[in-house]
């Protein structure tokens, strides 16, 4: 294929999943479903977090912004996909490429340092519980959520700023859902080392970083249970953690299930599939996992139903009244 100026360049083709006419509503209505269990059910997270006055701690301030950006990184994805399939085009320009594996790199990011955060909330919560109100104290807690942030921002900078030096190949077909970088690099018809280093050193500083201070807080976390004498003190001080630990697994085991199919395969449409499961079903699966395993958030949105619940038939009254 002939090479074409980058500056010149207007437009990619998003594949998706599959070509076929009859798939395609089964497809949208699937992915509508995800989408939107995973915006209201984060959504709801964030309300209760906020309107109940016992979840104002460190915890489910961290919460609240991980349900925050959970939202933030489907709707950078999902809603694009859905217009395609809905306007049958598979057109995205190359701006808007460019903008959504900005936003897709910094989101994804952002809810790696996040989850470290929490584990980090936990280690003080458990291993320096004395300590815990002075340690997080609502500066620390900002400055660690205005940091995760900054850095999100850089790294995803970095790596947008990298693509736009390649040049692109006349009708770009991009054999995925979403403008994913690793394919528009392997697409370029310019020289790509440069980008595979710089994505290969930050990928190990970024995601091997805030791993290890998760392995460390929770290594840690194991070592002061282990000095409980009794079961059911183990059992209470580790429920306290067990929510922030699923959704860590969950979000870490489909990242490396994704990375090791489409290396162990070499298939992009394998890599496509793969990629659902850490772009829609960890953020629909994370305000049930907080939900149904902790204590706090059920007391919660029982308390806010009932609130509801009050307020509303005496409304109703008041219409009765002449």
């Amino acid at each position: 294929m002939e090479p074409g100026n980058n500056t010149q360049f207007s437009e990619f083709f998003l594949l998706g999943f599959s070509e076929d006419p009859e798939l395609q509503p089964l497809i949208f209505g699937l992915f509508l479903s995800m989408y939107l269990i995973a915006v209201f059910g984060n959504l709801l997270i964030i309300l209760v977090t906020i309107s109940d006055s016992h979840l104002h701690t460190p915890m489910y301030f961290f919460l609240s912004n991980l349900s925050f950006v959970d939202i933030c990184f489907t709707s950078t994805t999902i809603p694009k996909m859905l217009q395609n399939i809905q306007t049958q085009s598979k057109v995205i320009t190359y701006e808007g490429c460019i903008i959504q594996a900005y936003f897709y790199i910094f989101f994804a990011g952002l809810d790696d340092f996040l989850l470290t955060v929490m584990a980090y909330d936990r280690f003080v919560a458990i291993c320096h519980p004395l300590h815990y109100t002075v340690i997080m104290n609502p500066r620390l807690c900002g400055l660690l959520v205005l940091v995760s942030w900054i850095m999100s921002a850089m790294y995803s900078l970095l790596q947008s700023l990298m693509v736009l030096r390649l040049t692109f190949c006349r009708e770009v077909e991009i054999p995925h859902f979403f403008c994913e970088l690793n394919q528009m690099v392997q697409l370029a018809c310019s020289d790509t080392f440069l980008n595979d280093m710089v994505m290969c050193s930050e990928s190990v500083l970024l995601a091997g970083g805030p791993l290890a201070g998760i392995l460390y807080s929770y290594s840690k976390i194991v070592s002061s249970i282990r000095r409980i004498s009794s079961t059911q003190g183990k059992f209470k001080v580790f429920s306290t953690c067990a929510s922030h630990l699923s959704v860590v697994l969950l979000f870490y085991c489909t990242s490396l299930g994704v990375y090791l199919s489409s290396a162990a395969t070499h298939s992009s449409h394998s890599s496509a599939t793969a990629s659902v499961m850490y772009t829609v079903v960890t953020p629909m699966l994370n305000p049930f996992i907080y939900s149904l395993r902790n204590k706090d958030i059920k007391g919660a949105l029982k308390r806010v139903c009932g609130i509801v619940g009050i307020k509303r038939p005496t409304v109703l009254g008041q219409m009765k009244c002449p």
